[in-house]
C-alpha cells in the first residue's frame, strides 16, 4: 500500500508542514509519496533529501530582521526576493545544488504554473532545487522562473493541494494539507484601525503610491486607508487558492485531510515558525483516530 502525502501552499504557514510529517512519523506513518505545492514543495523537498532537521533548526531561529533581508527592491522590479539569498537558504536546507529528484530514496513532485500557457506542471524529474524554486515563486514577491523552456511561477495558482499529483504516481491513500482553509479576509485592518508605520522600503513605496492614488481618487472625500502593498497581494492570493483548493478537492478529494488552523500567521511571517510547526502537529494528533482508522481498513 503506497501512502502519499500532498503538501499544500500556504506561505509562512507551510512550517506547519514539518510538524506534521513528525506527528505522522510519531503514528508510524512514512509517506512514500511526496508532493507539494510552493512551499509545501519546499519542505516536502527537505524531507525527502534527508534536510529536514536542519531546515526545522533554522527556522525555528528565524528572526522578523533575518526575515527581511531576504526581500528587496532591485532595479527590474521583477521581485523582492534577494534570489542569491534564497539560492543559498536552498542548497543549504532543502536540496544539495546537484541533486536529482530521481536519485531520492521517496518519490517526489513540484507543482509549478506555466506563465505563458496558465497549465500545471508536475515537475518529477531534474534538478531538486529548480523544481522547488519553480513552485514556490509567488507572483509579486519572486521573479518567474525559467524552467525547461517555460516561465514557471506558483504552483498555488492552479493546484495549491496536489492530491492529483500523488494519484497519478501511483499512491493508494493520500493524506492532503490544506493551509488556506480558514484565511479569506483575516489579515485585513478594520476601518479606523491604525497600525505601526513600516519605515522599510517596501513600506515606504507602498505608502508613496497609497498618497498618489488616495489623494488623485478622493479629493474633498475622507481619507480611507487602503490595504498595504503586501496586505493586497496576500488577500488577492488567499481568495484565489482558497477557491481553487474548494474546486480541485471537489473533484478529488484526498483520504484524510489535514487543515491546521494559522489564519493568524501572514503571508510573509516566516520567523514564526514554532507556531506554526506545533500546530502542525496539534492538527494531526487531533485526526489521529480518523487516520489510525483508515490504514486499519487497509
Amino acid at each position: 500500500m503506497n501512502i502519499g502525502l500532498a503538501l499544500g501552499s500556504g506561505s509562512a504557514r507551510g512550517w506547519s508542514h514539518i510538524g506534521i510529517i513528525h506527528a505522522l512519523a510519531d503514528l508510524g506513518i512514512e509517506p512514500d509519496i511526496v508532493c507539494g505545492t510552493s512551499i509545501g514543495a519546499l519542505v516536502g523537498a527537505s524531507y525527502v533529501s534527508n534536510k529536514l532537521e536542519k531546515l526545522e533548526k533554522w527556522v525555528c531561529s528565524l528572526t522578523k530582521f533575518e526575515t527581511a533581508r531576504f526581500f528587496e527592491i532591485n532595479a527590474r522590479m521583477n521581485g523582492f526576493v534577494n534570489t542569491e539569498r534564497l539560492h543559498h537558504f536552498l542548497k543549504e536546507y532543502v536540496a544539495d545544488d546537484d541533486a536529482t529528484i530521481e536519485e531520492q530514496p521517496k518519490q517526489y513532485a513540484s507543482v509549478a504554473t506555466d506563465l505563458e500557457s496558465g497549465r500545471e506542471m508536475w515537475l518529477t524529474k531534474g534538478s531538486m532545487i529548480e523544481a522547488v524554486w519553480s513552485s514556490i515563486s509567488l507572483p509579486g514577491l519572486f521573479p518567474a522562473i525559467r524552467n525547461n523552456g517555460k516561465w514557471l511561477v506558483d504552483g498555488g495558482l492552479v493546484n495549491p493541494v496536489p492530491v492529483s499529483v500523488c494519484r497519478a504516481l501511483g499512491a493508494d491513500i493520500v493524506i492532503a494539507v490544506n493551509l488556506n482553509g480558514d484565511i479569506v479576509g483575516k489579515h485585513f485592518r478594520k476601518p479606523g484601525n491604525t497600525t505601526k508605520k513600516d519605515n522599510s522600503v517596501v513600506g515606504k513605496l507602498t505608502d508613496l503610491v497609497m498618497d498618489y492614488t488616495v489623494s488623485a481618487l478622493t479629493a474633498n472625500k475622507v481619507k480611507v486607508q487602503p490595504p498595504g502593498l503586501f496586505e493586497a497581494i496576500a488577500g488577492s492570493f488567499n481568495i484565489t487558492q482558497d477557491r481553487i483548493t474548494r474546486s480541485r478537492m471537489a473533484g478529488d478529494p484526498p483520504d484524510i485531510l489535514l487543515s491546521p488552523k494559522l489564519s493568524h500567521i501572514g503571508l510573509v511571517e516566516f520567523y514564526r515558525a514554532a507556531e506554526a510547526i506545533n500546530e502542525g502537529k496539534d492538527c494531526v494528533r487531533r485526526m489521529s483516530p480518523e487516520i489510525k482508522y483508515l490504514l486499519e481498513m487497509n
